[in-house]
């Protein structure tokens, strides 16, 4: 159980918590909600005793395991599956034991050794890895390569993998669908299902947290309020609760109203000034109620383009990719004035590609990439996060776009995404990710497009933020294209998908609902073949566990014989470097010269009695060859 009791929690001076309390079940799958900034990830690092309060009391039992998903990955020449693997530290250090019994050739140790990796399934262990490798959206071939060779966003996926791979009581999740496709956020939302400890996660994805989840756990104005159930039965429990405490709260004001207005009337009175003082008291004694704060701080809308064309814009008999390698081939697609595109489709089919060609960012291999006369582009990409002006405010970097645009046009602008003051006009220098990704949605609301593209505009943001960028696309008049793994997001602002699949674009007839049916046919059919696979292979050999105690057993029969032949071998070794020793002098030809006899003979002499030893050695070694080889054979014949 975890037991936060009256925390309180600073970060920078600023309070985070203030005699704020929570708890947690075993068991339980809480998905922890709040704005960015409110101290979400700082909760993370103190459960995980990276920080340390300022007030109350953290109770969590000191035998849980904890496994986190850490944010950042340094460089590492480690291959991707180790890198993964040395999450389970248990499994990594049986490893090591296992590896220097058998060098000491401490049988009894080492078949001890075995029986306990065998008991963490630690056998299986890299068949474990590579599958939770290939959910997350990594092929077969890139389980092999090194951690360097991957960007940012594939090693947060790496970081995520080794998290799942540790054993653990407590799980602790920050922002996972981050920088996964849909398709991975499917296979992370069926796996977490299974897991059988207790789960915290921080997500913004309204329709994960809704599967994944039993519980959600909310900072609000540094106190932690828990709800029963998922996200969307949090909201309405929310909105109920707010609509009570708003009328508690307009029924107190009209209580305090009342006192006030008595005491003005009466406090000079000599006959009232006794209830005047008691009302007085009264007001003192009363708990102010907070007045609902529901609104979100963001509220903004894409600026409309003046004209417009049709098509907008198109693909003609296209080649896309890099170079001369092709990912994507399409005879024709057309983007005209009003389409509401998702794309759909497993990590690698050529989404981003396909945007990356449809925006001119990647020049097309072969084809036509056709453009409507009026065609203005909204293009939102991770990689525009990183082309910030760091020094530039977000003032500045809208006022570069309009120069003739006043300035409070644009600070009215900017605080539909919540830069106001010191945020709207300081250097964005020490922004979040959240917040330069905000800063770019608004630079391409500004520019008033006709055509909105999105590669994963939700990573980083948090869920008020996602739920107006919902608003605002839905009031869009131009055409959108998105590719984004937020369901919520994607059943509420797009008409039609396209579905990217085996090199081709093809419009999917159906919803999120049906692609996910799809995939799960897919796996079945996958899951089948591996069994039947699995079942041919099995029929070839023993069992592993027997296999694997009959070898123990096997070398500990054999190690005496082991032990004389590598007895002989060393032996044989050092006779060889004194033999080589003793014809090296004898190659010098001083040693020929007369004032050299006695020593030539001496080394003769050694010559012929170190290569008597070596062939006695050599053949007493040929003989415990023979013999060892002889009881292997019988031993696996038995």
């Amino acid at each position: 159980m975890i037991r936060l009791i009256d925390i309180s929690l600073l970060r920078g001076g600023r309070p985070l918590l203030s005699d704020a309390n929570l708890t947690i079940h075993p068991g339980r799958r809480v998905g922890l909600i709040g704005a960015n900034g409110t101290g979400k990830t700082s909760l993370f690092k103190l459960l995980q005793g990276e920080l340390e309060l300022d007030g109350g009391d953290l109770q969590i039992n000191p035998q849980w395991r904890i496994a986190h998903m850490a944010q950042e990955v340094s460089a590492s020449d480690r291959r991707a599956i180790d890198y993964v693997l040395d999450g389970d530290t248990e499994l990594r250090q049986l490893q090591c034991d296992i590896e220097l019994a058998q060098a000491a050739e401490d049988h009894l140790k080492h078949a001890s050794l075995l029986e306990q990796l065998d008991a963490i399934d630690g056998f299986n262990a890299e068949v474990r890895g590579r599958r939770l490798l290939h959910g997350l959206g990594f092929a077969d071939g890139e389980v092999e390569r090194l951690v360097t060779d991957f960007s940012g966003g594939w090693r947060i996926r790496l970081n995520l993998a080794r998290a799942l791979m540790c054993p653990s009581d407590l799980l602790l999740l920050d922002e996972p669908t981050n920088h996964l496709d849909l398709d991975a956020c499917f296979w992370l939302e069926a796996w977490l299902k299974r897991y059988q400890g207790t789960l915290l996660l921080i997500s913004h994805d309204r329709d994960f947290l809704d599967s994944v989840v039993d519980e959600i756990a909310s900072l609000e104005q540094q106190q932690l309020q828990l709800y029963k159930g998922h996200y969307s039965a949090y909201e309405r429990q929310r909105a109920e609760r707010m609509a009570l405490q708003q009328a508690a709260f307009e029924k107190q004001q009209r209580r305090v109203g009342e006192i006030q207005d008595f005491v003005r009337r009466f406090r000079a009175k000599a006959t009232k000034a006794k209830q005047a003082q008691s009302r007085l008291k009264e007001l003192e004694r009363m708990e102010l109620i907070a007045p609902a704060h529901a609104d979100s701080p963001f509220k903004f809308h894409f600026l409309n383009s003046d004209k417009s064309s049709d098509p907008l814009l198109g693909l003609t008999d296209a080649k896309l990719g890099y170079g001369e390698r092709v990912v994507v081939e399409t005879e024709s697609v057309r983007i005209h004035p009003g389409s509401r595109i998702g794309l759909l489709g497993a990590n690698g089919a050529g989404k981003s590609t396909l945007l990356k060609s449809l925006v001119n960012d990647l020049a097309l291999v072969d084809g036509e990439r056709i453009c409507g006369e009026h065609l203005q582009i909204g293009y939102f990409a991770q990689h525009q996060l990183e082309a910030l002006d760091m020094s530039a405010s977000p003032l500045l970097h809208l006022q570069r776009l309009t120069p003739t645009t006043s300035e409070q046009e644009i600070r009215n602008f900017l605080g539909g995404f919540n830069f106001h003051g010191e945020d709207a006009t300081g250097s964005i220098v020490n922004f979040s990710g959240g917040e330069k990704a905000r800063l770019a949605l608004a630079i391409v609301a500004w520019g008033k497009p006709n055509l909105l593209i999105l590669d994963e505009p939700t990573n980083h943001l948090d869920l008020e933020m996602c739920h107006a960028l919902t608003v605002a696309i839905q009031q869009f008049e131009g055409a959108v294209v998105v590719v984004s793994h937020d369901r919520h997001l994607l059943k509420n602002s797009v008409e039609q998908f396209w579905l990217l699949s085996a090199g081709t674009v093809e419009e999917f007839d159906g919803s999120l609902d049906d692609y996910h049916h799809l995939l799960q046919q897919l796996k079945q059919q996958q899951a089948i073949q591996n069994s039947a696979q699995a079942a041919t292979a099995d029929s070839k050999v023993l069992d592993k566990k027997a296999q694997r105690q009959y070898e123990a057993e096997l070398r500990k029969q054999l190690a005496p014989l082991k032990k004389r032949c590598q007895k002989l071998e060393q032996e044989l070794e050092k006779v060889s470097l004194q033999l080589a020793t003793v014809e090296q002098a004898l190659a010098d030809v001083a040693i020929y010269e007369d004032d050299n006899k006695a020593r030539l003979q001496t080394q003769l002499l050694k010559q012929a009695e170190l290569t008597q030893s070596t062939e006695d050695i050599e053949s007493q070694w040929m003989i415990a060859q023979e013999e060892l080889e002889q009881k292997e054979l019988l031993l696996r014949q038995q």
